[in-house]
């Protein structure tokens, strides 16, 4: 396996993004050799966590204005840049990614930093990963918050806008990174936001990552995935703990995901559900709003 590190004068002088950071080799296991993943860690390390996943093509830049309202409610959030993503190292083949693999390297940067009483907040693939763990590994977290998100089985018919978004990333020679999150954004990205995102994929040798998620999204029963995903809506079927809907009213992939969603796992009733103003990175439309979200789930917790 080849793997790239993007080079660190990339990510100088980001606007917005003064977090402390660290990294973990969640490859070992896995793959056999080392593998860095990074993640934003800010708040108290003996606060509880709050556990922020991105998803396609973004990174841990894409939580900067939801990070800091959270850490100033008194939690610790860990915001991890997928392996193939962001500041972490970048296996360099498309066949080099795998659901499997990537619900590994989450699961070993939980392990790793011993993370409990976790409240979960989770969008695109940070949701197909995220909610696969939940189910896996449910003694380690506490309440989910989900956005624009879904664990998929390849036994529902997706929407047309997923199968064009697959048909264009699998395809295009050229995979505009930047501007894929302006056009999944209401609000219009200035120059340096798009610099940000461009920043971990100095050249087309780096977007194996990008490219193969679209393609690992389970389409048809009979995925590589769907089995492992059909045991884990068993166990969602069973969570009993808050499991918070911020779903957008202006995403074309997900929407009415969150009607479903609260259908089928116990822990939704009786939770305050938001419909948020946005398109799909809802991150970048309502940060303040998802934030308070989080917040409010987390402290819930705790009375």
């Amino acid at each position: 396996m080849q793997v790239l590190r993007t080079p660190g004068h990339r990510f100088a002088n980001l606007r917005d993004y003064p977090f402390a950071s660290g990294e973990l080799d969640v490859g070992r296991e896995t793959v056999g050799r080392e593998l860095r993943m990074h993640y934003v860690d800010e708040g108290p390390r003996d606060a509880p966590p709050i556990l922020m996943l991105h998803g396609e093509p973004t990174w841990s830049y894409l939580y900067r204005k939801v990070i800091p309202p959270c850490v100033a409610a008194g939690f610790r959030v860990i915001a991890p840049d997928l392996i193939g993503f962001g500041k972490s190292d970048k296996p360099a083949q498309i066949s080099d990614h795998s659901y499997a693999r990537h619900v590994a390297w989450v699961g070993q940067l939980l392990a790793g930093l011993d993370l409990r009483e976790t409240t979960l907040l989770c969008q695109d693939w940070g949701s197909l990963i995220g909610l696969r763990l939940v189910a896996e590994a449910s003694e380690r977290f506490a309440a989910v918050v989900l956005s624009n998100g879904m664990l998929p089985t390849g036994d529902q018919r997706l929407p047309r806008a997923f199968k064009l978004w697959q048909t264009f990333a699998r395809f295009t020679p050229i995979l505009p990174i930047a501007a894929i999150v302006d056009s999944g954004s209401r609000r219009k990205l200035d120059a340096r936001e798009r610099e940000a995102y461009e920043a971990p994929f100095p050249s087309r040798r780096y977007q194996a990552g990008p490219r193969a998620m679209p393609l690992l999204v389970p389409t048809r029963p009979d995925d590589p995935a769907s089995a492992a995903n059909r045991a884990a809506w068993t166990e969602l079927e069973r969570w009993q703990r808050p499991f918070v809907t911020a779903f957008t009213s202006g995403d074309p992939i997900t929407r009415g995901g969150d009607d479903y969603v609260r259908r089928r796992i116990p822990g939704t009733r009786g939770q305050p559900h938001e419909t948020l103003r946005g398109g799909h990175f809802v991150q970048e439309d309502s940060p303040t709003e998802l934030a308070r979200i989080t917040v409010a789930t987390a402290e819930g917790l705790r009375s």
